[in-house]
């Protein structure tokens, strides 16, 4: 985040980010819905060294931000994202020595970190191309919602490198399960959009035109809901993976009870209690 930016918009310990100016995307904030726009649609939207970066440090601060509570990720035109831009990524990178090769692979690993540690529930809405960097960027996502022409390849190995890629050897196969994950990663082919939500990649596929439209209605009927307790939700979603089934229900006994404490457990109660729909405020 450039430095202007990011004095303007904390107050106090509080960070607000719907006026902020991305540079290297776009990025609109509606109703405590974020989102962002992969706006490169002439070269299918490409990362670059540049919009990596920005986005790295966008989820970062994400996990302070008071005034968004879902995050929806999408590309311009008919395409999500091709990946690392060609030109611009990996033609510098082929005359890097390896220590800095190593400084660019982490830098894109904590994309995927960043992602996964914002409280917010983040939701890619999936269309055409979704390839490489653009794969794991759904991958990474808490939802995915895609279309029948939706594109998916982890294109690593056919330009000579091991699918082991921004995490893709860990989620993956949480997610499609292992066989299917080493298909992907192996071959680099593409899965249509039917395979994908067969697969469990997809939560759900639409037309393409009312693609971002359903992201976003998803992504408010989630801001509608106690969003402090779905970021504890989405901290114990990813925090479980490396723990034993006894230290995770006390942990989920510890976060449960923590959410019982919150006033918006009350709201509902006190809803059920005069036959209403409770109105979550977060806290």
């Amino acid at each position: 985040m450039p430095q202007a930016n990011a004095e303007a918009l904390f107050t106090g310990n509080r960070v607000t980010l719907a006026g902020y100016e991305a540079q290297h995307f776009g990025w609109a904030v509606a109703n405590k819905v974020a989102t962002i726009t992969l706006n490169r649609p002439e070269r299918k939207n490409p990362l670059t060294f540049e919009s990596y970066a920005e986005l790295r440090d966008l989820f970062r601060q994400l996990a302070y931000a008071t005034d968004v509570k879902a995050v929806v990720i999408h590309g311009a035109g008919e395409n999500f994202c091709s990946g690392g831009d060609v030109h611009d990524i990996i033609a510098p990178l082929i005359d890097l020595p390896m220590p800095e090769l190593l400084l660019f692979t982490r830098m894109t690993g904590d994309l995927v970190k960043a992602m996964r540690h914002c409280p917010q529930p983040v939701i890619a809405a999936v269309d055409g191309v979704c390839a490489g960097a653009g794969a794991i960027l759904a991958m990474a996502s808490d939802m995915r919602v895609g279309t029948a022409r939706s594109k998916l390849a982890f294109l690593f190995s056919r330009v000579g490198l091991a699918g082991c890629d921004m995490g893709a050897c860990a989620i993956l196969p949480r997610i499609i399960g292992q066989g299917r994950a080493a298909e992907l990663l192996f071959t680099g082919r593409s899965a249509s959009g039917d395979e994908g939500y067969a697969w469990g990649f997809y939560n759900r596929l639409c037309e393409p035109a009312a693609l971002l439209e359903e992201a976003q209605k998803l992504a408010a009927d989630l801001v509608a809901g106690p969003t402090f307790a779905h970021g504890i939700t989405k901290k114990m979603l990813h925090q479980e993976w490396s723990m034993s089934i006894d230290e995770a229900i006390e942990s989920e006994a510890q976060a449960q009870a923590i959410c019982m404490s919150t006033r918006d457990f009350e709201r509902a109660y006190q809803a059920f209690a005069a036959k209403q729909r409770p109105v979550f405020e977060g806290d």
